[in-house]
């Protein structure tokens, strides 16, 4: 009887069936798989804001407190941080297309649930599994992508999805409002059944045939994943939100702690869930460094800027959506043209000079006059956006190339993760500045959060000495 391939054996012969594979789609196929996978990032992407602008209505109508409505919210949040490493992890191990078809289903599925949810209870419960799919499409899109498109044009293709990604979060409230203009609040999930019965029609056969990884799903590092980062998030939030200060802190460290031993635990493994291993190289680890800094300098900015131009400023709710509106807008269309510079230039100098612009545009937020004009503002939130457009799609592109492409799951969820982790750390930033000085708190937090993009463009900057042009 033949024995079970030792580790090497089976990186062997998965470095062998890698080899072999084709250098991205041909076309039109190629196009058909992008246009699955845009479909399914705009519809989660989406999802997880929308929700935000019927909050105020679905606690009324289900008879909830409003502070139990914010978790029609965290569910959802929480759901993908905890999973989307694991389903990342079970991308390499039974196909990336296919988790994706699943995560695509699922979510579908939950938001018909989601629609027909008669109780706050149920809601949530929907929405924590309507998380899992999105999970499951955000763990596995980058892989996809980088098996979609030909290594010539990748940052062009990962700039695209950026584009979708901004362009997603800018229309969200305008949807939301939208669609609770003419329906009720369930239709805010119900339009998730047709576009996502297009995305599983189109991506079907069109989506890529990735190599497999010979090892077994790793159970236990998949427990103390989800252990660790739901302590954390949820300690996090009670540490800032509440007054049980001491619950707060001990659920943090509970969830710290757990993490060092999944840490020394994966450090023993070949191929890691949480990728140690890609940790190893030199640029992958200071693209993921680079991008959980930038991360936290652009959530504390944007967790602030409502307050700063409400509260502060003057503004109503409904000029404080707008002037919010250009940042995304910017990003979405320099994220387009970043990543076809990226696949010509140095990624590590233009994420700098991009980090850089940011910088320069959170700084001139922070020195607003007392009483400006709405173009005074809107240039600026234009500057932040350009800046950060720069930066996002060539960050991406250097760690999805400096993964081998049989990790190319690993490297989609250590974007994500990093992304994640960036935006809670500028979150929680932003909560403590605004508790601890209040109103100048916004001011400070703008300053800070141009203090960390600068910290971000010099931590890129590192990445050039020795690296070759192109890839950073």
């Amino acid at each position: 009887m033949q024995g079970t391939p030792s580790p090497a054996q089976a990186a062997g012969s998965l470095e062998a069936v890698e080899a072999a594979q084709p250098d991205g789609l041909p076309t039109p196929r190629r196009w058909w798989s992008v246009i699955a996978i845009w479909l399914a990032i705009a519809m989660t992407v989406l999802d997880s804001s929308i929700a935000n602008v019927a909050l105020p209505t679905i606690a009324h109508d289900l008879g909830a407190e409003p502070a139990d409505a914010i978790w029609v919210v965290n569910a959802y949040q929480l759901a993908v941080v905890v999973s989307l490493l694991p389903l990342s992890a079970l991308g390499e191990l039974i196909g990336f297309r296919m988790v994706f078809r699943a995560g695509l289903a699922l979510f579908t599925v939950a938001s018909v649930i989601c629609a027909f949810s008669h109780s706050l209870p149920a809601l949530t419960a929907a929405r924590a599994v309507q998380g899992l799919g999105a999970s499951a499409v955000m763990g596995v899109n980058g892989a996809l992508v980088r098996f979609t498109y030909p290594h010539a044009i990748l940052g062009r293709g990962l700039g695209f999805n950026s584009m979708v990604v901004s362009a997603s979060l800018a229309i969200g409230p305008t949807v939301a409002s939208a669609i609770l203009a003419v329906a009720p609040w369930p239709w805010l999930f119900g339009v998730n059944l047709p576009i996502g019965a297009a995305a599983m029609a189109i991506g079907w056969a069109a989506l890529p045939e990735t190599p497999l990884s010979a090892r077994r799903f790793d159970w236990l590092s998949a427990i103390l994943n989800a252990m660790t980062f739901g302590l954390v998030v949820t300690g996090v939030d009670i540490l800032t939100r509440t007054k049980a200060h001491i619950t707060g802190a001990l659920e943090t460290l509970a969830g710290v702690a757990v993490g060092w031993v999944l840490v020394r635990r994966e450090l023993r493994q070949p191929r890691p869930m949480v990728p140690v291993d890609l940790l190893r190289d030199r640029m992958f680890a200071l693209s993921v460094l680079t991008a959980v800094v930038a991360f936290a300098g652009q959530m504390m900015a944007l967790v602030g800027l409502p307050f700063h131009f409400e509260n502060t400023l003057h503004f109503s709710q409904v000029d404080t959506g707008l002037l919010l509106t250009p940042w995304p807008v910017a990003l979405g269309l320099m994220s387009a043209v970043a990543g076809w510079l990226a696949d010509r230039l140095s990624v590590a100098v233009l994420c700098a000079i991009g980090l850089a612009v940011f910088a320069a545009g959170l700084a001139s937020l922070a020195l607003l006059p007392p009483h400006p004009s709405l173009a005074d503002i809107v240039w600026r939130m234009v500057v932040c956006g350009l800046g950060f457009g720069c930066f996002q799609s060539p960050n991406f592109r250097m760690m999805m190339t400096s993964a081998p492409r049989d990790r190319a799951g690993a490297a989609g969820a250590a974007n994500a993760t990093s992304r994640l982790s960036g935006q809670t750390a500028g979150a929680v930033g932003m909560a403590i500045f605004l508790q601890a000085f209040g109103g100048a708190g916004e001011t400070f937090g703008l300053w800070t959060a141009a203090a960390i993009a600068l910290a971000a463009a010099a931590v890129s900057l590192t990445r050039a000495a020795g690296a070759a042009k192109g890839n950073g």
